[in-house]
């Protein structure tokens, strides 16, 4: 199946494992020869999903749209309306950065997890965005939802509440979703959840499967038999030992450093997820290791930044 956003020439799925995934980068030749890390491409294919993830499919936002300047552009003013977006652009373009033991958990959306999740979906998992919290602030002026994604899965008939985080530590990253887990997964978090998502998305039509999911989510079935439709992606994005110690992504020590890496940040997921219901939970837990999660970040910003300049 194709990929909206051809990430697959960029993002390699490193690691599957039953409901466990793993997505790097690597490295590529520079103009001297040597061993780089690639930032430019990454980045651009990140860039590439601005507009989908800001706008969603309400305005017929369709992918091919998403490589013109323009698209790019109107996203980028979009987002930085948001103000812990334009928080956090200030903030790393200025010198700073995000420690991971901030308790302001709005603030950390401004560094971009929540698009490296959409992009994730979108090409690996054949998702479609169901609801665009940008596009429903920007334009309506509502309350941002919880989930970090919304997204559904037309052939499995699926419904795909996402969470996303960015750490330097992965294993403070780890223990982070599992406490959105524990605070998300509740009956009554999910059918207020519910609520809003149905009156947000009730008045478009742009895929077959809205109408379907609208009624769906209205319904008042009982949590055990929501979860069997609901599956919760849990992505981490942080900054991995391994590229540290590494400058070859294709060499084995490399890889066998990476699974180890992912193995036990698995382990202590598994280890700490007291969820009463994590039985019935239908978990896919995704790490997406870089060689630095600070100059990931304030990459996306510069380029965003000056797409946005452009036009001024």
């Amino acid at each position: 199946m194709s990929k909206p956003f051809k990430s697959n020439g960029i993002i390699e799925e490193f690691f599957t494992k039953d409901n466990l995934r793993c997505y790097i980068v690597g490295y590529d030749l520079d103009d001297q020869g040597a061993q780089a890390y690639r930032w430019k491409p990454l980045v651009k294919t990140i860039i590439s999903a601005i507009h989908e993830f800001a706008f969603g499919l309400h305005e017929q936002a369709v992918t091919s749209n998403t490589e013109t300047v323009e698209k790019v552009i109107e996203a980028a003013n979009s987002v930085y309306k948001i103000e812990n977006f334009e928080n956090v652009k200030k903030l790393y373009l200025g010198g700073g950065h995000i420690a991971d033991d901030i308790e302001d958990k709005y603030l950390r959306r401004g560094e971009f997890g929540e698009l490296i999740l959409h992009l994730l979906l979108r090409d690996y998992h054949q998702t479609i965005p169901l609801l665009s919290k940008i596009y429903f602030k920007d334009s309506y002026g509502f309350t941002v939802h919880g989930f970090d994604s919304v997204h559904i899965n037309p052939i499995t008939k699926t419904l795909w509440l996402g969470e996303s985080k960015l750490y330097i530590d992965p294993t403070l990253g780890v223990k982070a979703l599992i406490k959105d887990l524990k605070e998300h997964i509740t009956a009554d978090y999910i059918n207020s959840e519910f609520n809003i998502i149905t009156k947000k998305t009730k008045h478009f039509n742009f895929h077959p499967d809205v109408e379907y999911w609208t009624n769906k989510l209205s319904t008042s079935e009982k949590l055990k038999t929501r979860l069997n439709d609901i599956v919760i992606p849990m992505l981490c994005t942080y900054s991995s030992q391994s590229f540290a110690n590494h400058d070859d992504d294709e060499i084995e020590e490399f890889k066998e450093e990476l699974r180890n890496e992912i193995n036990k940040l698995s382990e202590v997921f598994l280890k700490n997820n007291d969820h009463p219901l994590k039985e019935k939970i239908n978990i896919v837990l995704m790490f997406f290791p870089v060689k630095c999660k600070n100059e990931l970040v304030k990459r996306l910003h510069t380029k965003l930044s000056l797409l946005q300049a452009v036009g001024d």
